[in-house]
């Protein structure tokens, strides 16, 4: 290859990162215009987000109070909440950049098939992180205060003066309780990807619903274990997680079905389709598969 093609052959990726460059400022200024317009009402948001846990200690006729036990706690706290909702805000924007990024490489047919996933994956992670929010919460919130002891006085017989036992009261950090209460919300939202993942997957052929069927009994215990591990050790948060996850996995299984049998149909119809006698498999002649 002579220095002229050398050089023709580097232009495309100088644009490429030229470009790329651009798309990653732009995402940052409105990453960073987010998060200044969260930190004028973080105070509300940290309120909407300290909910949960006032629910939990009014049900126990206790006083909803937060401690800051570092000087600066607070500030980092609100800086915490603007960060995490600036990239809320600014996500939708974010995804266009980099849909405006990717989809000049696709054909027409793939960025049909890929901006479905685009939008579907935001929406799950807020089902995921409501489902969280409304339900895991107080029950997790609710098994965690159940460890309080209040003081208790009892009288003695037969020696003087009283015993007394020490009291284990709730004085929760600012700073722990968001870290405690993000990461389960960060947690949900994610699991909640599990259907938009594995649809994806299908629909670009590297998993297949006869593969997701045949290591169910897998993932029943991989779902088990993450249950065990992202929800506290009472018996119904884990089975609640489980039974979620468990029935996406199964949504997720129908959904690449269907794909299958669109791809199928398109594929007789063009005549590239014929089944294999021997392991009954179908085979695409177009792929030679």
């Amino acid at each position: 290859m002579s220095v002229d093609e050398l050089d023709q052959s580097s232009a495309p990726l100088m644009e490429h990162l030229t470009e790329l460059r651009s798309r990653l400022i732009k995402s940052v200024m409105a990453f960073v215009v987010g998060l200044m317009l969260c930190y004028t009402v973080s105070d509300p948001i940290f309120n909407f987000l300290t909910r949960p846990i006032c629910n939990a200690l009014a049900d126990r006729g206790q006083e909803c109070s937060l401690t800051m036990i570092k000087l600066q706690e607070g500030f980092f706290v609100a800086i915490r909440i603007s960060a995490i909702g600036g990239f809320c805000l600014a996500f939708p924007y974010i995804g266009y950049q980099l849909w405006r990024f990717v989809a000049p490489g696709l054909y027409k047919k793939e960025r049909n098939a890929f901006l479905p996933f685009l939008v579907a994956s935001p929406v799950m992670f807020i089902i995921g992180a409501a489902f969280a929010y409304y339900a895991i919460l107080p029950m997790a919130f609710a098994f965690f205060l159940s460890f309080q002891q209040h003081i208790d006085t009892v009288n003695t017989t037969g020696t003087a003066g009283q015993l007394t036992r020490a009291g284990i009261t709730f004085q929760g950090s600012i700073e722990e309780y968001l870290s405690l209460t993000t990461k389960f919300i960060m947690a949900f939202g994610l699991c909640f990807q599990l259907p938009v993942l594995l649809t994806l997957m299908g629909k670009a052929g590297l998993v297949s619903s006869k593969a997701l069927a045949g290591v169910r009994r897998y993932a029943i215990v991989g779902i088990m274990i993450l249950a065990a591990v992202v929800t506290p050790p009472d018996v119904v948060s884990q089975l609640i997680l489980f039974s979620v996850i468990y029935g996406l996995y199964e949504i997720s299984i129908l959904l690449v079905r269907r794909i299958e049998k669109t791809r199928e149909a398109e594929l007789r119809a063009q005549g590239l389709w014929f089944e294999d006698d021997d392991e009954g498999a179908p085979k695409d002649k177009a792929n030679g598969e």
